[in-house]
């Protein structure tokens, strides 16, 4: 259940209520795709980086180590020693990224396996009954994510098709939640907007779709290679036709800023792999922008990534220290940069909603972009 605390401007600072704990919104979930965050982070690592939701991808598990496996051990949260929400994606953008790899038909999508070629068959039955068998908190509905740019025909018929089997999920999880064996009877579903950059697309399937009263609403098929301009708009147009008193997820988004002008459109759920990506090359995240820990100009730094930060890596160690580790091709290296990244995009969040709180978004939204500029892009 979700309760809207305080609203500033269109920015949402709310409380959702899961059979897993409460998370505060807005909220950065952490992703671990394969029930892990690459670079060598654990479940207890992430206990002390202020994360609140790791965030699984049913697909992958579903072709290793199996989803039958993991409710065998018990589900995802025992498998991982996790005790707080876990979202797991759909499926539906392996539908999109695979693309060499399927074939998309009524009853759902024919892959072949991008680890062994092998013939599998997703719709959103099997996406729910994988999700249901993974027993994460969160369960997001199966679709297709259109590619950019795609035609007006083709687009409305790709989302005719996604409400359609958002309407089949919603279905088999009321059935699954109902099985007595299912390990959370209490999962929730969450419903995802396309539309592509077509507003009135966008616009019209939000309508329809905030009409089945679904736990969460998401904006998906963004940031597949439109402009930021063009994102923003779209949050701008749709944002207001999906219920407010429900959590409105923009998934994969993104660097920083983009969560920063995302929030005041009305977005609280966001993930990205930015910053488990980023690190794994040597990028931390700061308040004066993203720094290139490989650059020569860090080999005598004594000083940690950012001054003041409570990270385990700001805490013990140099930014000299780290290159070293990152030219030698020490796991550590990796490790440190991505922990300072995962609790740096977390402790955002925790301002974003004090400013909210305090009403002093757009001055807080501010301050932090102009910080970022002093070091380019972020």
């Amino acid at each position: 259940m979700y309760k809207l605390i305080k609203r500033d401007g269109m920015a949402k600072r709310g409380e959702f209520h899961t059979v897993h704990g409460t998370i505060q919104t807005p909220v950065f979930m952490n992703v671990g795709t394969c029930a892990a965050i690459k670079g060598g982070v654990s479940t207890e690592d992430l206990q002390g980086l202020k994360t609140q939701v790791e965030l699984s991808n049913t697909y992958h598990l579903h072709v290793r180590t199996g989803d039958k496996v993991i409710k065998q051990l018990g589900g995802l949260h025992k498998f991982m020693v996790w005790d707080k929400p876990i979202l797991t994606d759909s499926g539906g953008f392996q539908v999109f990224s695979l693309s060499g790899l399927r074939k998309i038909k009524e009853e759902g999508v024919y892959f072949n396996s991008h680890i062994d070629g092998r013939k599998i068959f997703m719709g959103p039955e099997e996406s729910m009954q994988i999700q249901s068998n993974l027993a994460s908190t969160i369960a997001m509905a199966f679709d297709e994510c259109p590619p950019h740019p795609a035609t007006r025909e083709y687009m409305q018929n790709s989302v005719d098709r996604t409400t359609r089997w958002l309407e089949r999920c919603k279905k088999e999880m009321a059935r699954l939640n109902s099985l007595e064996d299912t390990i959370n009877k209490n999962q929730m579903l969450f419903g995802i907007n396309q539309g592509g950059t077509y507003e009135d697309i966008r616009i019209e399937h939000a309508k329809r779709i905030s009409e089945l009263n679904l736990d969460g609403y998401a904006l998906g098929g963004l940031a597949v290679g439109e402009s930021h301009s063009e994102m923003y708009r779209i949050i701008e147009e749709t944002v207001p036709y999906l219920p407010l008193e429900k959590p409105t997820y923009l998934m994969g988004v993104g660097t920083p800023a983009n969560i920063l002008e995302a929030v005041d459109r009305g977005v609280d759920f966001f993930d990205c792999v930015y910053p488990t990506r980023n690190g794994r090359h040597g990028h931390a995240y700061t308040n004066q922008g993203k720094l290139n820990l490989m650059n020569a100009r860090f080999e005598l730094d004594t000083r940690p990534i950012e001054e003041g930060c409570n990270c385990p890596a700001c805490q013990k160690y140099s930014r000299a220290y780290i290159r070293h580790l990152l030219k030698a091709k020490e796991m550590l290296g990796l490790r440190l940069i991505v922990m300072h990244n995962l609790y740096f995009y977390n402790t955002m969040m925790e301002e974003i909603r004090e400013a909210i709180e305090q009403g002093r978004y757009k001055e807080y939204k501010k301050a932090k972009l102009d910080g970022f500029e002093a070091n380019g892009d972020n």
